[in-house]
């Protein structure tokens, strides 16, 4: 896991992945953007949920973007901080 970190910041990437309770040197990270980051991550598993939007049924860009138009319509907010 390191290795992948080690690349990821010599090519300028930011990790904002916590590490793991049982490292005996802890990884700090920003928690703001790691939320920023998780709710991002959450909204496209919910896309996913959806078989017309992951399978890709719709063949021009158009039609695509009404169907993700549409699933965004429905996408539960939660308003709790």
């Amino acid at each position: 896991m390191n290795q992948v970190i080690d690349t990821a910041c010599a090519g300028g990437i930011k990790v904002v992945i916590p590490s793991k309770r049982s490292r005996k040197v802890v990884r700090t990270y920003d928690t703001e953007l790691y939320k920023k980051r998780h709710l991002i991550e959450n909204v496209f598993w919910w896309l996913k949920q959806w078989r017309g939007i992951a399978i890709r049924y719709a063949q021009r860009s158009d039609s695509f973007l009404a169907a993700l138009y549409l699933r965004f319509i429905f996408l539960p907010f939660d308003d709790t901080p």
